[in-house]
């Protein structure tokens, strides 16, 4: 399996920061895998937000496809932790994007993610071509070629 293919941190738009808690500590003693898509989805939201994409019942417009994460370190809690985001690439129905997760304290990168989301209609439960507008935000945000 390839590791996620991620951009340099000063390529990175996007960056929210969050918690752990101690209570996310698994058996072993590190984050438990879960934390980690939950982290990744905490920022997504952040940054749709932040782009006045989220629809007014503040549900997310699309859907988790698919997602890979590449674990580089163990994570811990309770800590502080900056999550950098990036829409990579921009489809018809669907998107790629890519996030790294570190520690704030020591700078220890825990995670590197790729995600693929698709555009949900929720009334015919299905993929839904992406709307322009959608569309136009996040690539004018990230500076993509349409």
């Amino acid at each position: 399996m390839q590791a996620p293919e991620l951009p340099a941190d000063e390529e990175f738009r996007f960056r929210a920061t969050l918690s752990t808690r101690w209570s996310d500590k698994d058996i072993q003693g590190v984050l438990n895998n879960a934390v980690y898509l939950t982290l990744c989805e905490e920022a997504r939201y952040r940054y749709f937000d932040s782009l006045g994409l989220i629809e007014t019942d503040r549900h997310f417009p699309f859907v988790l496809a698919q997602s890979h994460l590449r674990f580089i370190a163990p994570g811990n809690g309770p800590a502080m932790v900056e999550i950098l985001l990036r829409t990579v690439a921009l489809g018809n129905s669907s998107f790629r994007q890519v996030y790294r997760l570190r520690e704030i304290s020591t700078g220890q990168v825990w995670v590197e993610c790729e995600a693929l989301l698709v555009c949900w209609d929720p009334v015919t439960r299905g993929s839904r071509p992406m709307g322009d507008h959608f569309r136009d935000a996040v690539a004018r945000f990230e500076g993509l070629s349409i």
